[in-house]
């Protein structure tokens, strides 16, 4: 894993200052996110009272937030109009094809990281974690955003050689069972999830064409059992949620649905045992901090030691060149 360096450290009081003041550009941008102010603007050029109309703003505030986001790159601003830059066309107006929804969960995130201070005083989240409908939604299209570029190739790294069933363990929109049904023929994939979220992964699965070959399960990962006869158990962006108890325990009912000779594959940040790196990963171990009661990011040694545990064999690190690796462990025959 490649190491900070010197052309990456903060060396100057001005990058520390920079370092401290870059919350300002990104609650710009969510803010203008929050107000749809891009998809008010749309493919005219239009005035800023026009625009403040549109979002239901104060118009002389309306402006100063126009004027920063022209400034930035996101709008131009010719004749007292304004109108979006080809970028903001492409991935921040509703309706785009590549819209970016997934930064109505950023919005979500920059509220909880605004509690750290009080979280690291605490040792765990101190803010509510139920979703409300609208949150959850953004929460699922983001994760759904985030993996359906990277999924086939992720999922071209493990080894479907006698793989025909497939539990896909909290799998949000289903867009891993989805690449592992496209992978091989004739395989099948149970996403499972709370009962909330399996509503929304249904609608996935629907506009996936692949409503055939992946059902949904409802349940809770650390309340029920996932019955038996899998081939494959998946567990993708799951153990930086838990606990290293409750992952102990998730692993076990994983490892007892299986077919013997079958496997578990975890795919997560995995840390360097000194957990200094990498960095996407000591980040967000402090996201799961303000967001969950006992979540983390872990390391290979401790992933190791959960399947281990569980009685597995053939335990093994995969490395993707992606932003995570994958850990395989195999009930044995």
């Amino acid at each position: 894993m490649r190491q900070k360096s010197t052309t990456d450290r903060i060396t100057t009081p001005e990058q520390i200052i920079e370092m401290g003041s870059g919350y300002q550009k990104s609650r710009i941008l969510l803010t203008a996110f929050e107000l749809e102010i891009f998809t008010a603007i749309g493919n005219r050029a239009i005035s800023k009272d026009e625009v403040a109309r549109a979002i239901g703003a104060n118009p002389k505030s309306t402006e100063q937030l126009l004027n920063v986001l022209c400034a930035i790159g996101f709008l131009h601003k010719k004749n007292g109009l304004f109108s979006n830059d080809d970028i903001s066309l492409r991935y921040l107006v509703k309706g785009s094809e590549e819209y970016l929804s997934r930064i109505g969960h950023m919005l979500n995130l920059y509220r909880t990281w605004g509690t750290l201070t009080e979280a690291v005083r605490k040792g765990t989240s101190v803010t509510a974690r139920e979703y409300d409908a609208v949150s959850l939604v953004n929460f699922i299209e983001a994760m759904h955003q985030r993996a359906r570029k990277t999924a086939d190739k992720l999922v071209s790294h493990i080894d479907l050689n006698g793989v025909n069933r497939v539990l896909d363990v909290g799998g949000g929109s289903g867009v891993y069972s989805m690449a592992f049904a496209k992978a091989k023929k004739n395989l099948n994939a149970v996403v499972f999830d709370l009962p909330m979220v399996t509503k929304i992964t249904e609608k996935y699965i629907a506009e996936s064409g692949l409503a055939g070959r992946i059902t949904t399960m409802d349940g809770d990962y650390n309340k029920d059992n996932f019955g038996n006869g899998y081939d494959l158990v998946f567990l993708s962006a799951i153990v930086h949620i838990n606990s290293p108890e409750q992952n102990q325990t998730l692993i076990e009912k994983a490892y007892a649905s299986l077919i013997p000779g079958s496997r578990i594959v975890i795919q997560d940040h995995i840390m360097k045992d000194d957990r200094t790196a990498p960095l996407r990963g000591a980040i967000f171990a402090l996201n799961m901090l303000v967001n969950t009661e006992g979540g983390d990011t872990y390391t290979e040694h401790e992933m190791r030691g959960w399947l281990g545990n569980a009685g597995c064999d053939d335990i093994r690190r995969i490395v993707t060149g992606m932003e995570n690796d994958l850990m395989v462990g195999r009930r044995p025959a």
